[in-house]
């Protein structure tokens, strides 16, 4: 009666991590049509151009969970190493032999016949898989500089090499925090971590000053008001969209924005469409499920079997909340321009796919706590 009792649990889903995340997603598909209906019947002649497509990115995110959930979680030690060359592969086919294709310009997807997927995704799941494996293996010699801090900054910099090539700066940003943060929690010395920052800082000024577009996304950033038809405009409309919204909102369908006025309204800026259509209470609502998702996937790595699992679902749950929080904060004015989407809400496949499957795997890691 016991071991039916425990294979029960075993194969049971955690509901206070589905329900958010399947609630997100109904969102997403009811807000990804309002958001790209005008914009798809002007391109395609059919208003549910988007919305086809991104249901049948909701149903692979679906069964990307399930495989998640019921793939043991510990298998994925084996697959480091071959899901980080296939990583370095993929990034490199981008720019190196000219597989990838632009949008907005940055060469951002690649392109293998008639798929299409963007590796920066791909590659930082299995970042986060390779953080967690390695510095489960090396235990207690965390603390030395030359094996618990020099080769997965040597890592990353391979990986932060191959993504600024296309060029997407706010990718190498999440990367470089989920690093930094995995690090932290992991017992790496602070000190190695602060000298870092005072290295990496600089570099990224660097970069920043010397690239006449982010320069201007960092000043109409301080004062979008005075760039109005330029740099400042998405900041200027994405403010509009909220401040129009109000409370209760304009309705589903009805806001004003997303008619041409606001780029990437279903994709970048769909948390300014949800602000101008939901209003408040809908801000507040997604705000809350995102919140579950949180305590829940820090939850699990408190209570996880083992070291590795427990890395793992940190790391899985610390890029969720960290895209949210910058895709949020972009649309919000309270960030510089990014070209990141909204986890669970946006239009894409890769990133539903792997932001679904990450949630099977802190399932499958959840299902396995100590007692």
């Amino acid at each position: 009666m016991t071991d039916n009792k425990q294979t029960l649990q075993s194969a049971a889903y955690d509901v206070k991590l589905l329900f958010p995340v399947l609630f997100l997603v109904g969102i997403g598909l009811v807000m990804v049509y309002s958001a790209s209906s005008a914009l798809a019947l002007k391109k395609f002649s059919t208003d549910y151009f988007f919305l086809k497509k991104q249901a049948l990115f909701a149903l692979a995110g679906i069964i990307a969970l399930v495989l998640g959930r019921h793939f043991p979680y510990k298998y994925f030690r084996s697959l480091t190493y071959p899901f980080l060359v296939l990583s370095i592969i993929f990034l490199a086919l981008i720019q190196i032999f000219g597989l990838g294709y632009s949008a907005g310009g940055s060469a951002r997807w690649l392109r293998l016949g008639t798929f299409t997927f963007q590796p920066s995704e791909f590659a930082r799941f299995a970042f986060i898989i390779y953080l967690a494996y390695s510095m489960d293996k090396k235990g207690e010699h965390i603390k030395n500089f030359s094996v618990g801090f020099l080769p997965h900054v040597l890592v990353l910099g391979i990986f932060t090499a191959l993504i600024m090539m296309q060029p997407d700066f706010g990718s190498v940003v999440i990367l470089g925090t989920i690093t930094w943060l995995m690090l932290f929690v992991g017992g790496v010395r602070t000190s190695h971590l602060l000298s870092s920052l005072a290295f990496i800082l600089p570099i990224a000024y660097f970069f920043m000053v010397n690239a006449q577009y982010r320069l201007k996304r960092i000043l109409s950033f301080l004062d979008p008001w005075q760039y109005p038809a330029d740099e400042g405009y998405q900041i200027i409309h994405s403010l509009m969209a909220f401040g129009s919204g109000g409370i209760w909102g304009a309705g589903v369908g009805k806001g004003y924005q997303k008619l041409f006025y606001l780029p990437e309204p279903h994709t970048d800026f769909i948390f300014s469409v949800i602000g101008e259509e939901l209003g408040l209470l809908g801000v507040l609502l997604i705000l809350g499920l995102y919140a579950l998702i949180l305590w829940r996937g820090i939850s699990i790595s408190r209570n996880a079997e083992d070291t590795f699992g427990a890395f793992v679902a940190f790391g899985l749950t610390t890029a969720i909340i960290l895209q949210v929080c910058v895709n949020m904060g972009v649309t919000l004015g309270l960030l510089p321009t990014k070209g990141l989407t909204l986890p669970f809400l946006s239009y894409g496949g890769t990133s539903l796919l792997v932001n679904m499957a990450s949630i099977g795997i802190l399932m499958n890691i959840g299902a396995t706590k100590k007692d």
